[in-house]
């Protein structure tokens, strides 16, 4: 791996794992501040979202640094979350810029290091 591939796939990793840590954050902040006609199921959204952070978090440091193909093929849930997210004028919040931020992060996490998972010629992973 070249110096720029290496520099590519750091900020992508690091994209994903900043979008994970902002899941659970936004999960942890809706599980014990649920402002919310309905806190319960607040709650258990933000639970979901703690869950949801977590593995992406996890799935990232391990799988993906590893360049393991499945990691590469599952976290492309962030974008998609973001993104229904963003088309569906979901929360959190009603401001939707952190929703392109992330989204945009996401993708630069899973297209940057693009050739790391699919190499030209040999080399296959699975």
């Amino acid at each position: 791996m070249s110096k720029r591939e290496h520099v590519l796939f750091t900020i992508a990793w690091v994209s994903l794992v900043i979008t994970g840590v902002a899941i659970l954050v936004f999960g942890l902040i809706a599980t014990v501040w649920p402002a919310s006609s309905d806190p319960l199921s607040l709650r258990a959204i933000g639970v979901a979202l703690i869950g949801m952070g977590v593995f992406g978090v996890v799935i990232t440091v391990i799988a993906y640094r590893r360049r393991e193909r499945w990691a590469w093929f599952t976290l492309w849930y962030y974008p998609i979350f973001w993104l229904a997210h963003l088309l569906g004028a979901l929360p959190p919040g009603q401001d939707h810029v952190h929703q392109i931020v992330f989204i945009v992060l996401s993708l630069a996490g899973l297209l940057l290091p693009v050739g790391a998972f699919f190499p030209r010629g040999g080399g296959q992973r699975a």
